[in-house]
């Protein structure tokens, strides 16, 4: 009898390990579920791009690391004054487009450049910038990403206008989500942009 009741006992403590291992594991996944919708959440599509890179698992770790990098850069925003100063040197830079495209998407890239390290951003080495940026710029970074191609290809004359249109439009994107401007302050695109003269017409330059 006694051997019966400790086989009983033995069983019970059995089946409590395996529904405490089960119990344990849905919390676990469950966890990595919500770790993984809230990087989701918070990257946008820049999630979708490292998970490719990656695979999930270990995503939500790259991605996590970027947010404990970040957390320790000096991050600000812009006063007015200091918006304002980038606005008119943006504005200086699109105007110059219809004359000097290749120029004006070179200004750009710098002012870009300057924007972001006026907020706090490394910009010394390319990839890092583009992963420290996605932390809390996921839904504009790809912006960064085809600009700096198009602006190499502007710089060694391989850009044609039509690029180089292109390279500018990413900058702006680029720009105004850095600047916060507020929507309803933002030009319309007619003052943003001039038509091309037809002796600018698409081909190389």
């Amino acid at each position: 009898m006694a051997d019966s009741d400790s086989w009983i006992t033995v069983a019970g403590l059995l089946v409590a390990l395996v529904v405490a291992l089960s119990a344990a594991a849905m919390l676990w996944r469950d966890g990595r579920r919500q770790r993984a919708e809230r990087l989701r959440e918070r990257f946008g599509p820049e999630f979708d791009i490292v998970v490719e890179q990656h695979g999930e698992r270990r995503a939500v770790r790259v991605l996590e690391a970027r947010e404990r990098r970040v957390s320790r850069l000096p991050l600000r925003s812009l006063p007015p004054a200091e918006r304002a100063g980038l606005s008119q040197s943006w504005l200086l830079a699109q105007h110059e487009f219809v004359d000097t495209p290749a120029k004006a998407v070179r200004d750009a890239h710098q002012l870009v450049l300057c924007t972001l390290n006026a907020r706090g951003y490394r910009v010394e080495n390319f990839e890092q910038c583009v992963a420290d940026l996605s932390v809390d710029y996921g839904g504009i970074v790809q912006h960064l990403r085809a600009a700096h191609a198009l602006d190499q290809a502007n710089r060694t004359g391989r850009a044609n206008t039509e690029e180089l249109r292109c390279a500018l439009v990413h900058y702006r994107a680029l720009f105004e989500g850095l600047l916060g401007t507020p929507h309803d302050k933002i030009p319309p695109a007619s003052q943003r942009y001039q038509p091309l003269h037809e002796h600018h017409a698409s081909g190389p330059r």
